[in-house]
């Protein structure tokens, strides 16, 4: 299973006391639609999650990227891999196509059908990221939200059940 994330900084809101006399404080905040975004993958076998950090945009060149480094790490195992993805539009990107053509008989890609967000298994690993790094937790900076996720990323990138049984088709 296969997909993209988007972790944002949100602003947070504040309760303080103000004197009576003051009318309608203005308080100015910055602007908080700054966020960062990961590929992953969870092997379905054991739970071993692989993730790729993007900052800029998700696209054919950035997914390539990521499906390289797929690729390279499962090689190690000697089966035949299926990724399972959605219709996203860079998923079918011609920057790729021959590649995928070349390297289809041990590492081949399945589409999920299109507007089926509840089929993809790994966006309940998206889920319990954001439960476990960033609910009711306020980040001074996009790099405190960045630090945070991927210290439980590292964590899942050896064979682990949370995500196996997570991401288990039942």
């Amino acid at each position: 299973m296969s997909d993209e994330v988007h972790f944002q900084l949100y602003g947070s809101t504040c309760g303080m006391w103000i004197p009576p006399e003051i009318k309608d404080p203005i308080l100015l905040h910055h602007p908080t639609r700054e966020s960062t975004g990961y590929f992953g993958a969870v092997r379905l076998r054991d739970g071993k999650f692989a993730y790729q950090r993007e900052d800029d945009s998700f696209n054919g060149e950035t997914f390539f990227s990521f499906l390289k480094y797929v690729r390279r790490i499962s090689r190690r195992s000697g089966r035949k891999v299926v990724l399972v993805l959605d219709n996203a539009r860079y998923h079918h990107a011609k920057l790729h196509r021959e590649w995928r053509k070349k390297n289809a008989s041990e590492f081949k890609i399945e589409y999920l059908p299109a507007y089926s967000p509840e089929l993809n298994m790994i966006e309940r690993t998206w889920k319990l990221t954001r439960r476990r790094c960033l609910h009711n937790q306020y980040f001074a900076s996009l790099e405190n939200v960045a630090e945070s996720v991927e210290e439980l990323f590292v964590s899942w990138r050896k064979p682990n059940e949370t995500l196996r049984k997570l991401c288990a088709f039942s």
